[in-house]
């Protein structure tokens, strides 16, 4: 989701026939990037968003998601990284781990 300068250490980070898909663009819509490892690597590099959808699609993905992705999860085969949590009442200092970019994963709020 970070897009810009960071598009190109994303592809770097691809396994050989890796795929990129990108969903947003915090740092920007326009990139430069090295072909080399994609060619190289024989990457997909692809993209989408849900906001020009029709409701009927949203619900589609969202109805595949919960069939296909919600089993993944309860059974642990799939779980998300969580670099850090927070108590809500800590909310400043979450905001500021995410704006210092010294993360890997998820930062979640509790309550």
């Amino acid at each position: 989701m970070i897009g810009g300068d960071y598009y190109q250490r994303n592809v770097n980070c691809l396994a050989m026939e890796g795929r990129l898909v990108s969903i947003s663009y915090l740092k920007g819509a326009t990139v430069e990037i090295n072909l080399n490892p994609v060619m190289r690597n024989r990457l997909t590099l692809t993209g989408s968003t849900l906001r020009p959808r029709t409701v009927e699609q949203k619900g589609a993905i969202a109805a595949a998601l919960h069939r296909q992705v919600w089993p993944l999860l309860e059974a642990g085969k799939v779980r998300p990284v969580i670099h850090q949590t927070f108590p809500l009442a800590e909310a400043a200092a979450a905001h500021h781990l995410i704006e210092s970019s010294a993360h890997i994963g998820k930062i979640v709020l509790t309550v």
